[in-house]
Order: structure tokens, then C-alpha cells, then sequence
């Protein structure tokens, strides 16, 4: 069954909406407006989280409501309601997608967790874990009567381990998801991976010492640390911010503002990732968007509102939380490509210097470039090999300016594992990030000791 006849179903057969008298509806609304649009959603959202032993919370949701958009200009007005007709609409509860695996299937998969986990190290002493949800329909209808649907599973599963030594403890947390079900997760391959990493990172933080600080040679890892490019870059090439020239990056396309060599993209039609959308929230199909090439700008990432208002074209970034929210641009995956690089010759080519492997949070001005963003792995580089494990190190730098700092790019670009959630103007949407190995040259490390010795 098609996207359009499922969300048909949802939006229109069971709720006894005519689609002929909504379409009108919604172009006498729009009549005579720039742009605009109808955003239908039905969502079911659960999760069940286990800590110590127990499950500690489970929780089910159904959400359904429609938003209405009017653009005139620059302006645009938004409403929104939990009703999807004239009339209250009876809740469609006979539905249930994400209900295939029971809760006895989920309790039982986190009970699991909590035993292998403590099986593999007597040194553990506490085992959170949790698996979250969504289905999500939505179908957008323009003023012309145009309409288009997608259909958004998105699982998570999370697993946080704690262990202890003496008088310390330190803790350690993996997760993974994407567009994907369940019965990926019921797999001991798969949920076994996300334990062993989430303990092999409290196994190393519990032999950590006080990271270095000072300005170094830093190496980043492949994955999850594209998280800075998404803060540090990827929100500076967001539309918005530039058609209001609030970013460093405004006015620069066809500029060099990054190292030759470094290739920014934003791709949302990756297969099952996180950041992954059939079409935006405005009914825009994803696309594969070259920002950065060889370190040139090449463009920025739009919704219409701006694209319009740019002269520019949509790139399928207009993106929402939900239907009480109107659409604005943001990322979907974001990547740097490739580059020519064995990894271990990037390392060997570090006489001293800081190996960030993980990060935890981090924040970024959009209109300085300014970041910061906290390790929570990372390691000294020690005449080219990777030494002893670091605590509390930091990065701290500007975005435009660190990528002028790109000295070596990886042959080994990685996706992260699908837990990142963008936020932006007080909306949350999930995203994807990934780059190769990276080496950046002249850092600004904050730590709790002096700089290591040495170039």
C-alpha cells in the first residue's frame, strides 16, 4: 500500500473528512498568499526504559492534528489543532504499528541487556537501558490541491553502563537507531554491540587521566564526532540564517571557507538513517546537497519561505516537530565525504596531539561561529600512537575558522549509529552525522593540565 492511500486512510476514510472539500478548503484559505500549506500528522510514540534491574517507566502516546500555514512575504501566520475536522474525529485506535512486538517482548529484550552487561565485567555495578518508538504519517496539501504523504518509523534503542573501582566510578553509554522496526533490535547481534561499546567506554574513562590543555594538533574520529561539523558548520548553512546575514557563512557562496579537500553534504535520502525523510515537511522531496565542495561554499540548505524569498530553490530541508509547529530549515544527514588518507598514517603523523573519539554535548553561536564541545573519549597521541585515555577535555574554537584547520581527511568516512537530535528554535527533529578521520591542526583544548610537551 502507497504512502498517499495509508495516510488517505488515516486522514480522510476513518475520520469521515471529505478530501475534495478539505483541498478546497485549504486553496480558498491560501487564496491570494505567497505559499502555504495543510500538514496532516498521526504519530503513535512509546518507550520503555529499565534501570538497575526494574523497569523504571513505559509510556504510550497517540498524537493527531493538522497545522495551517498562510506566507505573504516575509510573514507567515501558522495555527494549529488537535481536531483534523469541523468536528472532533474519533481517534483511530484500531491502528497500532508499532504495537507488532508487545511490551513482554521489550521488557524481556532490556531485562536481557541488564544481565549481559553484568556478565561481561564484575567491575559493573549499574545497567540503564531503554528502546523508544515512533510511527509517524503525515500528508501535506497545497493550495493547487497537490498532495504528498510519507510514512516515519524511527526506533532508538539507548544503554548506559557504570563501573566502579575502589572509590571510583565512571560510566559509559552507546546507542543506535534509524527507520527501522523493532525486530532489528530483538537480534542479540545487534543489542550486543550497543553493551560492549557502552561498556568499553566506562572501561576506559575508569582508566582515564586529566586531559592537557592548550592549543594542539587534534584528531578527530570517524562517526559521531561529525556532531561539531553539524553545530560548528551545518546550522551556519541553514537558509534562514543567511537570507537574514545572521551567519559567518553569508554573502560567501563561491568562497573558499574551507581547506581544499573538505566536502560538506546534507543527504536525506540515505537509506533507514535517522535523518532520513521520503519528502521535508512541506512536501519538498529529500535530496543528496553538495554545501562544501573541495572547500568551496556551493549553497546553503532551504525550505521555501527562504528559498523564495533567496531566489533560491527548496532543497527539501523544511523540517518540523510536529504539526503544532511551522516548517524551518535544518539538516537531515550531514556528512563530510572522504578523503585520501589511511587513518593510521594520520596518527603517525602526530608527534603529540589529542585523539577525540566521542562527544558528548556541545553549543555553537550561529552569528560568531564560536563553539565549545565536551570529549567524552578521547586519548593523547604520543609520537604517533595513541596513548593513555583523557578525561574532560573540551574543544573550543570557530566553525569557519576549524575548517581551515583541515590538514589530512581519512579514506574511512562513517555515519554515526542514529541517535542525534537536533534543536533549533525550540523544535527537535532527529538528524544524522558522519565524517572520515580527520586531522586539524592548531586546536584550542581545554583540560584541567598543562599542554602536552613537544610540537
Amino acid at each position: 500500500m502507497s504512502n498517499l492511500a495509508v495516510t488517505n486512510d488515516l486522514f480522510f476514510d476513518r475520520t469521515g473528512m471529505d478530501s475534495r472539500r478539505v483541498e478546497k478548503l485549504v486553496g480558498e484559505a491560501l487564496a491570494g498568499m505567497d505559499d502555504g500549506e495543510l500538514f496532516l500528522e498521526y504519530s503513535q510514540s512509546e518507550s520503555v526504559a529499565l534501570d538497575d534491574g526494574r523497569i523504571k517507566s513505559a509510556s504510550f502516546d497517540t498524537t493527531q492534528g493538522f497545522g495551517l500555514r498562510a506566507v505573504a512575504g516575509e510573514a507567515a501566520g501558522y495555527a494549529h489543532a488537535s481536531e483534523l475536522s469541523e468536528a472532533a474525529i474519533k481517534r483511530a485506535t484500531d491502528l497500532n504499528p508499532l504495537g507488532i512486538v508487545d511490551l513482554g517482548a521489550k521488557t524481556k529484550l532490556l531485562t536481557e541487556i541488564d544481565a549481559y552487561a553484568r556478565g561481561r565485567d564484575p567491575r559493573v555495578r549499574q545497567v540503564m537501558a531503554s528502546l523508544s518508538g515512533v510511527w509517524q504519517a503525515v500528508q501535506i496539501i497545497r493550495p493547487d490541491g497537490r498532495r504528498a504523504a510519507d510514512i516515519r518509523p524511527l526506533v532508538r534503542l539507548n544503554v548506559a553502563v557504570v563501573v566502579g573501582e575502589g572509590d571510583r566510578m565512571e560510566t559509559g553509554s552507546h546507542g543506535a537507531g534509524g527507520r527501522v522496526s523493532y525486530e532489528y533490535y530483538l537480534d542479540p547481534a545487534n543489542w550486543r554491540a550497543q553493551v560492549d561499546e557502552a561498556l568499553r567506554q566506562a572501561l576506559v574513562n575508569l582508566d582515564s587521566v586529566p586531559a592537557p590543555a592548550g592549543e594542539m594538533t587534534v584528531v578527530l574520529g570517524p562517526g559521531w564526532p561529525g556532531v561539531m561539523l553539524h553545530e560548528a558548520v551545518g546550522h551556519g548553512l541553514e537558509g534562514d540564517f543567511n537570507r537574514k546575514k545572521t551567519s559567518t557563512f553569508s554573502g560567501q557562496i563561491g568562497q573558499q571557507v574551507a581547506a581544499k579537500g573538505v566536502t560538506v553534504v546534507d543527504d536525506g535520502t540515505l537509506p533507514d538513517r535517522r535523518g532520513s525523510l521520503t519528502i521535508d515537511d512541506e512536501g519538498t522531496p529529500s535530496a543528496y546537497n553538495v554545501l562544501i565542495e573541495d572547500g568551496i561554499l556551493k549553497g546553503y540548505m532551504q525550505d521555501r519561505l527562504n528559498a523564495r524569498l533567496m531566489g533560491a530553490a527548496p532543497t527539501g530541508n523544511g523540517r518540523r516537530e510536529s504539526f503544532a509547529h511551522a516548517p524551518i530549515p535544518r539538516m537531515t544527514n550531514t556528512y563530510m565525504l572522504a578523503g585520501q588518507h589511511d587513518p593510521q598514517e594520520i596518527m603517525r603523523s602526530v608527534k603529540r596531539g589529542l585523539y577525540a573519539v566521542n562527544f558528548g554535548g556541545g553549543s555553537v553561536d550561529i552569528t560568531s561561529g564560536k563553539f565549545v564541545f565536551s570529549a567524552s573519549e578521547a586519548y593523547l597521541i604520543e609520537d604517533g600512537k595513541v596513548g593513555a585515555a583523557v578525561k574532560g577535555a573540551t574543544l573550543i574554537g570557530n566553525g569557519p575558522d576549524a575548517m581551515t584547520k583541515v590538514t589530512m581527511i581519512g579514506n574511512d568516512l562513517r555515519l554515526d549509529d542514529g541517535v542525534g537530535t537536533c534543536g533549533k528554535d525550540g523544535q527537535g527533529v532527529p538528524v544524522g552525522v558522519g565524517q572520515p578521520t580527520l586531522r586539524m591542526d592548531g586546536l584550542t583544548v581545554g583540560g584541567t593540565m598543562g599542554p602536552p610537551p613537544g610540537p
